[in-house]
């Protein structure tokens, strides 16, 4: 499929080595802070769900590139977005206002430690997400891979206000509703924990506060974190990412990567 439109695209031999030009699709607003984009994927185009890329746009003499987290998984199509809005930030004063049949650059290689390979094997798997860093895990939780390799897949959400929980919200539905999903995995082992900060709502704070409180687990039904059997990753604000890593390192469980799967993992890559 050709991801390039005569009105914007320019020459696709004109694109620098090593990117593709991606066509908008589809764009979703969900508040004012949070948007979701889809686009075509060139056939060539290869990656591991979890995984992120650089994304930038057209105009200007040097693009600015950011890190995004693929949110499709890899036999997807196309290839979707989970972004936040910066009035003045360098991309996403622009990306945000993206229209379908608009043009998206993409490096072509994809990398990241959000991937089933930087895991050692377990029974559970905890994935610990803050605002935007939801969007490898809408990825991985598509995966027929994740649920080979766990029991159950958890999946946490954690946002300032209710409304942001939406994009979650309808993924996780939408997993559990499709026939096609139901025939290559077990969806029932797909559980959502949603919370927020901001507001009243049945569940009530930072993640790493359940998690040091326990209702957490207690919510789940689950037992405390054991590194026998539980494994983790964890995307979302640096101090989120931070503090999350200290619990399930105080709870006895190794940072793993790429090279050398442990019992959880982090990412480091951010959009701004």
């Amino acid at each position: 499929m050709d991801a390039l439109t005569p009105e914007n695209s320019g020459d696709a031999a004109a694109l620098p080595k090593g990117v593709l030009a991606l066509m908008v699709t589809e764009v979703t607003h969900y508040t004012d802070r949070l948007f979701h984009f889809r686009t075509t994927r060139p056939v060539s185009f290869r990656f591991r769900s979890g995984e992120f890329v650089m994304i930038g746009l057209p105009g200007g003499e040097k693009p600015v590139y950011r890190a995004y987290s693929i949110a499709s998984p890899n036999w997807a199509e196309d290839l979707e977005f989970f972004s936040i809005k910066v009035p003045d930030g360098p991309l996403t004063s622009r990306l945000q206002h993206v229209q379908p049949g608009d043009t998206v650059y993409m490096r072509e290689k994809a990398t990241g430690t959000l991937v089933n390979d930087a895991l050692l094997p377990g029974k559970r798997l905890y994935m610990f997400s803050t605002g935007t860093g939801i969007a490898p895990f809408a990825s991985l939780i598509r995966d027929p891979e994740t649920y080979e390799k766990f029991d159950k897949v958890i999946l946490t959400h954690t946002c300032r206000e209710v409304a942001e929980l939406k994009f979650g919200i309808d993924l996780v539905a939408g997993v559990k509703a499709d026939e096609m999903l139901n025939e290559l995995f077990d969806t029932s082992k797909l559980v959502h924990y949603t919370s927020v900060t901001r507001e009243d709502y049945p569940f009530k704070g930072r993640i790493t506060d359940l998690i040091t409180s326990g209702k957490l687990f207690a919510d789940l039904g689950v037992p405390p974190l054991d590194p026998a059997v539980d494994r983790g990753m964890i995307c979302g604000s640096m101090a989120m990412l931070k503090d999350t890593k200290a619990l399930l390192e105080q709870a006895g469980l190794n940072e793993g990567a790429n090279n050398k799967p442990g019992e959880f993992v982090i990412e480091r890559a951010f959009v701004s």
